[in-house]
């Protein structure tokens, strides 16, 4: 091999090495590494490294962009809550931890299966921590099937997970071959889900740790009261108190029922919702805003809907009263606070105790922390105001546009409908999908740039450099042709090493990566042996989305290490078994659906 080969596999090494030791971010660890190369192979005239075009191509392959429009596209659909929809119907309320995790890992695969991995675990924490809390089930039962539930459902469609994209990219701009289809992988990959989910459900279950998370929800000194109406028509209407998940609210507690100018102080499980019910719940901040997230549910006060400017404008803000505040003395609606101040009084906090009175009747006094909906400017205006002693914005509790759910899932159809029926390739689609969300006001600009991950996008891009440097240089080809003699030419015994390879990558580097710096190889071992690389393709598809024993090859899988609180271990246990599964799978059924 020549000295441009030796550096690139030397760098290789490097970044993987510095990815799995964490010396530094996954984005600046690989875009140090492609800049070495290119910088080092302009100073020597080399032509077996790639220029500063080849090296940054990457960042304009249609794999990485699609993967961006689809973050855009995820952020209208968790705006809207378009989501719960469809999730909370199947999630219901579980009671042991083999139906929680049943009833969580199927509605997360499908979602998996048509959406980016990474947003919708993010979706689905806060929801596993509800399920955790309410059903007193160990968060680490739950929270590992959920990334590992969202690998299974990315690698059963072309746009289940980025990594999907990456290599249909790759493939193309090598191949210069018609892409992959939307469901071309699904085969090979339902059939891995299928045999992961059993693992999982029979085996895995008893593998997971029972331990808590080492930070759990703590008191708030602060109980805010809130009223909620049951809205006529909507999902609680007929349901008692426990089927809607109303009771046992982790921080929050359901204080009473007001129906037909009658108060229910003691409401009980049993007791069926109407429409038309106010609610009166007492508790904290957070579990407030959770509330608010219930459907079926809306505000009680009316001054909500009477706000200037549209939602897509609002959010909440905490504002403690002051002595000189004008209002102090009149109740809310007597001081008309909505006119004064342009805002709406959602729930009141009073010394850590409930507030016996309707939100329109509660009398304002010095010291009171009330939580508003209103405009954004509204905490720059009165920051310094005497009305209030502290003004704060509440972070990521941007009113829900549910109005615009139905037209946010429209769009979400549309474009899969689009894809599959060969209407529009995947990164138009997914591009005119994520400017429909947008000019919807599902989310909004500034929201949708918010919701792109950088670093992950840096690191896919980088990655495209690395792995054409491994091309170019040689040093794929000579890896390729050791593999290949390893395995003595036979096509299975190559393809099972290629997917050794890529699943020990994507453990200890990240997905992405994975299969951009094995792709060259994998192709390079096609060609040295005069066979189809569909098979090689599909291998490193799976192999680089398969990473279940570190939390560190998959985002996920680090999502989910704290709020678990697992150990590194824990995932070596559960992962290393489910490893082998997709392996075995992968390697006897790509070849017949895919021959050599």
């Amino acid at each position: 091999m020549a000295w441009e080969a030796w550096l690139t596999i030397a760098v290789t090494v490097f970044v993987i090495v510095a990815l799995a030791r964490a010396w530094a971010g996954s984005d600046l660890v690989v875009m140090a590494g492609v800049t070495g190369l290119t910088a080092i192979g302009m100073l020597a005239g080399s032509e077996k490294l790639p220029d500063a075009a080849d090296a940054f191509a990457g960042f304009g392959n249609p794999g990485l962009l699609t993967v961006a429009a689809l973050y855009i596209v995820v952020e209208g659909l968790v705006r809207t809550q378009a989501m719960a929809m469809i999730t909370e119907p199947l999630l219901g309320s579980p009671r042991t931890v083999l139906t929680a995790q049943a009833r969580l890992m199927l509605p997360v695969m499908g979602l998996s299966a048509f959406l980016n991995n990474t947003p919708v675990v993010a979706m689905f924490l806060p929801v596993v921590e509800d399920i955790c809390k309410k059903a007193r089930i160990s968060p680490s039962k739950l929270f590992l099937p959920l990334s590992y539930a969202a690998i299974f459902g990315g690698v059963c469609t072309l746009i289940g997970t980025s990594t999907n994209l990456v290599v249909n990219g790759l493939l193309i701009a090598h191949r210069d071959t018609q892409a992959l289809g939307m469901f071309d992988i699904t085969p090979v990959g339902l059939a891995c889900a299928v045999a992961g989910t059993a693992y999982l459900l029979v085996l895995g279950r008893w593998l997971l740790p029972d331990r808590k998370p080492p930070i759990s929800l703590s008191d708030d000194p602060k109980q805010y009261t809130v009223e909620m109406l049951v809205q006529g028509g909507g999902p609680l209407v007929g349901r008692t108190v426990e089927a809607a998940g109303l009771r046992h609210l982790p921080g929050l507690y359901l204080a009473e029922i007001e129906r037909d100018g009658e108060v229910l102080p003691a409401v009980g499980p049993e007791e069926r919702l109407r429409a038309g019910d106010r609610l009166v719940f007492v508790g904290i901040l957070d579990s407030v805003l959770d509330l608010q997230k219930t459907r079926g549910l809306q505000i009680a006060t009316n001054q909500v809907f009477r706000l200037q400017g549209s939602t897509v404008e609002r959010t909440l803000v905490e504002a403690v009263v002051s002595d000189r505040c004008p209002l102090v003395g009149h109740s809310v609606r007597e001081g008309r606070f909505r006119s004064v101040y342009n805002a709406a009084v959602i729930a009141v906090a009073r010394s850590g105790r409930r507030v016996h009175a309707k939100i329109g009747d509660i009398v304002l006094r010095p010291g009171d922390t009330l939580l508003l909906e209103t405009h954004r400017d509204f905490a720059a205006q009165h920051r310094n105001s005497r009305d209030f002693f502290l003004v704060s914005g509440v972070a990521g509790a941007t009113p829900l546009r549910r109005e615009r759910a139905w037209m946010a899932l429209a769009i979400l159809v549309a474009m899969v409908a689009s894809v599959t029926a060969g209407w529009l390739d995947m990164l138009v689609a997914s591009l005119v999908a994520a400017g429909a969300m947008i000019v919807a006001r599902c989310c909004t600009g500034p929201e949708a740039r918010q919701s792109l991950d950088i670093s992950v996008l840096v690191v896919i891009g980088a990655s495209f450099g690395i792995g054409k440097a491994l091309d170019v240089s040689g040093a794929a080809p000579s890896i390729a042709s050791s593999i290949v003699s390893l395995a003595g030419g036979d096509p299975w015994l190559v393809l099972l090493a290629v997917y050794l390879v890529t699943t020990v990558f994507t453990e200890l580097i990240t997905n992405n990566a994975a299969a951009v710096l094995v792709f060259p190889i994998a192709l390079s071992s096609a060609e040295s042996l005069g066979v189809s690389f569909m098979p090689f393709v599909i291998a490193v598809m799976i192999g680089a989305s398969a990473s279940f024993s570190t939390p560190l090859g998959y985002q996920t899988n680090l999502m989910v290490y704290g709020p678990g609180g697992y150990r590194f271990t824990d995932y070596l246990r559960v992962g290393i078994p489910l490893n082998l599964v997709f392996m075995v799978v992968t390697v006897l059924l790509a070849p017949m659906l895919f021959p050599f």
